[in-house]
């Protein structure tokens, strides 16, 4: 597999409204519009990522690229950000102008879901199949689209790292529940005054923060700058705090009427998704495909490991690509 440093990968870039929140959209590959078939040149498959909270889709750059590669550059390789998990540029504001309210509560999670169904209802043709890629709570996001939309041509469903049950009880969940439930409104003013700060004394702040990581990816630090906007982590927060109180018992009705289309990949010092979760949802679903990382990679993934999952995504992922 080739890396991005090595050969040069169309990337493309778009700030949208969906559901009237600012969404931010990078797309892998030449194909830049899924919804018409005017040129009859349209890819049989769209990999869609769904990201974790944070999600911004910056941070899975590197992730896209790479797995855009080991896919031998056939296929278009989409992130879409969570609704207002961004830092719209100038003349851009976090909510459209508009008197249409298309979508009440679009930041909160039951929002985010509807707003990647809509995104793929108004930007991709139905006639395309879909391998939908998710991590963290990505994973319930992708889950519930599976539930609420069973029309869509799904392939395959990787669940990275997948928090889709319990998760105020995991030893990172009790621990986050007070803060963000309670006390999240407490981080807006050092939030507000550190916008203030140039950017090169910003990323300067995230490197000190990531300083333990060997490796980092420099996407990630860009891309975390963008945390030093109120808007935009009042609306991660805030996704956060419903994620403590929603996500409870995991959904085994739709993993069992999905078993063969789902991939599950589970780390195993993960404080948000523990081991014993693993373990049971491996009891209950003795014939799917439930993984158990072996090489000690971290829940957030996209800060250092980016192209090692998805040289394993690729991998796993043949036998499917094959058959098309």
């Amino acid at each position: 597999m080739k890396s991005s440093s090595e050969e040069p990968v169309p990337l493309h870039e778009e700030f949208i409204y969906c559901c009237g929140a600012a969404t931010h959209v990078l797309k892998c590959g030449p194909w830049k519009d899924l919804s018409k078939d005017e040129s009859k040149n349209l890819p049989r498959l769209l990999f869609m990522i769904i990201p974790g909270n944070p999600g911004l889709a910056g941070y899975y750059r590197t992730f896209i690229q790479a797995l855009y590669c080991g896919l031998n550059q056939q296929y278009p390789v989409w992130v879409v950000s969570h609704a207002g998990h961004c830092k719209p540029p100038s003349g851009m504001e976090m909510v459209e102008d508009t008197d249409i309210k298309e979508l009440e509560d679009v930041f909160g999670l039951n929002g985010q879901v509807e707003h990647k169904l809509n995104f793929l209802k108004k930007n991709v043709s139905k006639d395309i199949k879909l391998v939908l890629i998710a991590h963290s709570i990505g994973c319930y996001i992708t889950l519930e689209m599976m539930k609420r939309a069973s029309e869509l041509q799904v392939l395959r469903s990787v669940l990275l790292f997948p928090t889709i049950e319990r998760i105020a009880q995991s030893p990172q969940g009790k621990l986050m529940t007070p803060l963000l439930c309670k006390l999240r409104y407490v981080l807006y003013m050092p939030v507000y005054l550190l916008s203030f700060l140039p950017e090169g004394v910003k990323a300067s702040l995230v490197r000190f923060a990531l300083r333990g990581m060997k490796t980092c990816d420099e996407s990630s630090i860009t891309t975390s700058v963008n945390l030093f906007s109120v808007d935009c982590i009042a609306n991660i927060l805030y996704m956060a705090s419903q994620e403590m109180i929603k996500v409870v018992e995991r959904d085994s009705t739709t993993i069992k009427q999905n078993l063969k289309k789902l991939i599950f990949y589970y780390g195993t010092g993960d404080s948000w998704c523990p081991q014993h979760y693993y373990d049971e949802i491996k009891m209950d679903f003795p014939d799917g495909d439930i993984r158990l990382c072996e090489k000690g990679l971290r829940h957030a993934f996209v800060l250092d490991a980016s192209k090692e999952m998805a040289a394993m995504i690729t991998d796993w992922l043949q036998d499917d690509l094959t058959k098309l």
